[in-house]
């Protein structure tokens, strides 16, 4: 999929947003990274973090960063078992409080990501959304974004990448402190975390 010259550029202020809120919260939060990092050590072994190559800002590809939540089971083939079967008991909890998604301060911090923004999809999607879904990586992917309090996995695609755009036409500073405190709401509430009859949401086909 081609995509389109930048139309816009990020506004200084977000990044300047992001690493206000970022760097001073790794200080207060190393404690429980430390700690997190030693559970899955301990109840899944090495590797503690998972990698994943995601598509980013132009569809520009990143390695995405996660605390790992899956097994390594695989069948009689050789091939990974599904998710839904390699899923831990862990990881469902670490996924319940969204501790798996912490390392990803460090892409916010290479600039990979922001805080808050439209959610890092596979690289394969790329040639499947429409000129207007593709609009959605205008912008820096995120952490949590509008989509995530909006529904999170429960949403339908569509609906997600409407809310996406969206996120990308009204973007501002109290749009996205609004989101990171709705965000915060709703991890202690544990909403919508995953689709229904899914470990993760289901796949993007178009």
């Amino acid at each position: 999929m081609t995509h389109a010259a930048p139309i816009r550029r990020s506004p200084i202020s977000k990044r300047i947003f992001d690493l206000v809120l970022v760097l001073p919260g790794l200080v207060l939060i190393s404690p429980l990274l430390a700690l997190t990092a030693v559970v899955v050590l301990v109840g899944l072994g090495p590797p503690v973090l998972f990698r994943q190559t995601r598509a980013g800002r132009y569809g520009k590809p990143f390695v995405y960063y996660k605390f790992r939540t899956m097994s390594d089971v695989r069948d009689e083939h050789g091939e990974l078992l599904p998710d839904e079967l390699r899923l831990t008991r862990l990881g469902r909890l670490l996924r319940s409080l969204s501790l798996d998604e912490l390392p990803a301060l460090l892409n916010v911090i290479r600039r990979e990501m922001s805080l808050v923004g439209p959610r890092p999809l596979y690289v394969k999607y790329l040639d499947r959304y429409t000129p207007e879904q593709a609009r959605r990586h205008e912008v820096l992917p995120g952490i949590t974004g509008l989509a995530q309090i909006s529904g999170r996995n429960v949403l339908a695609w569509e609906e997600r990448f409407r809310l996406d755009v969206w996120y990308v036409d009204h973007w501002s500073l109290w749009l996205d402190l609004k989101i990171l405190l709705i965000t915060a709401w709703k991890v202690l509430r544990r909403e919508a975390i995953s689709q229904p009859g899914h470990a993760t949401a289901e796949e993007f086909r178009g």
